[in-house]
């Protein structure tokens, strides 16, 4: 079995932070979104993955993500010229699935549990489809399923005005060879798309065998700023204590992660919190459900279930729910009461 990761997409409902890095880049507890995929697939055993990207993003994909060889991958990464949808996308990375089966996994997503035991399942059982559907409160919002009473799908629908159920479609399918053929089958959608529900749904139609599996664990789909802060509050609730780094004072409470090189000076920190290496927090109170990433410069702040990028600045400013770019900078006088920032790659907020 080969792995097709999506990392294309503009990312337009996390400007301003994606005008400058595919979202599939942005750090969930200081690790790119697309690792936490990429690791799942290691687990489950595929080697060969081939990573879509868009030419605009795709130069720093590679760059950030390497050849896999340090995540035991090998990785082929393959350009998806347009945005024609998720069939299009699989369809361009056929050629190097060779006849495989494939797992198609969306770039941006996140599923506690991994893939190692929907891959097992499709192997033992050999259907030409398995999807993983997970309960939401908002199917509208999703392709949905509607299953039949012994569990196959009786068929699905992208982003229903009246869902059939509350059955999302996860981001994660697998396919055998006849995927080509469905996709072929298929045309573009009222929104000019290639849909992979409407491929799925050319198996059902035609006979083939179509499985469902539910997800045990939690699922988060990380395409707005809301899912993506609720996504690193469930991936650091299970934080390891560990301090590499040098605390000076100060109170620390709870699951607090400090990485190599860190300093942190009368600081009061409540878990569960991850600081990346070579950050300098001086007088800051930190938590819960923080992330401050590499080489960041905190002072004379408080910062709560925030992400906070690599190189930020925050010195006098209070915030929470944020989400600060690459070297971004809040300094000068700060607004009383807690603010909520999102605040893109080297953009700077001098307050009055």
């Amino acid at each position: 079995m080969r792995g097709v990761v999506l990392a294309g997409g503009t990312g337009s409902r996390l400007r301003p932070i994606t005008y400058s890095m595919a979202k599939q880049l942005i750090p969930v507890a200081n690790k790119p979104i697309i690792e936490y995929g990429l690791e799942d697939l290691a687990e489950a055993g595929i080697e060969e993955v081939g990573i879509i990207v868009s030419p605009e993003t795709g130069g720093e994909v590679k760059a950030a993500v390497g050849d896999g060889a340090r995540l035991g991958l090998r990785l082929t990464y393959i350009t998806q010229d347009r945005p024609l949808g998720l069939a299009h996308a699989l369809k361009t990375a056929l050629p190097f699935v060779g006849g495989d089966d494939c797992l198609m996994y969306l770039g941006d997503n996140l599923v506690k549990d991994g893939v190692r035991d929907v891959v097992a399942d499709f192997q033992q059982h050999r259907p030409n489809c398995q999807i993983l559907l997970c309960p939401v409160e908002n199917p509208s919002s999703f392709g949905v399923a509607e299953l039949e009473a012994d569990g196959r799908i009786r068929r699905l629908v992208e982003k229903p005005k009246v869902p059939p159920s509350n059955l999302a479609l996860v981001g994660v399918y697998l396919f055998d060879a006849t995927i080509g053929e469905a996709i072929d089958a298929i045309r573009p959608s009222a929104r000019g798309e290639l849909e992979i529900t409407d491929a799925i749904q050319h198996q059902v139609e035609a006979g083939r065998t179509v499985r469902a599996s539910v997800v045990s664990g939690w699922w988060k789909d990380t395409g707005t700023k809301a899912d993506l802060l609720n996504a690193q509050e469930l991936v650091i609730a299970g934080l390891a204590h560990s301090i590499e780094g040098e605390v000076v004072g100060g109170r620390i409470e709870g699951e607090v992660h400090v990485g190599r090189g860190s300093q942190l000076v009368d600081c009061e920190v409540v878990g569960p919190v991850i600081v990346g290496n070579d950050a300098r927090l001086t007088r800051v109170r930190l938590g819960p459900r923080t992330s401050i990433g590499h080489g960041c410069r905190l002072s004379d702040a408080a910062v709560e279930g925030s992400i906070v990028m690599d190189g930020a600045e925050v010195h006098g400013w209070r915030i929470r729910d944020s989400l600060l770019g690459r070297g971004a900078r809040l300094h000068g006088a700060a607004p009383a009461p807690f603010v909520e920032v999102t605040l893109g790659e080297r953009s700077e907020i001098l307050g009055e």
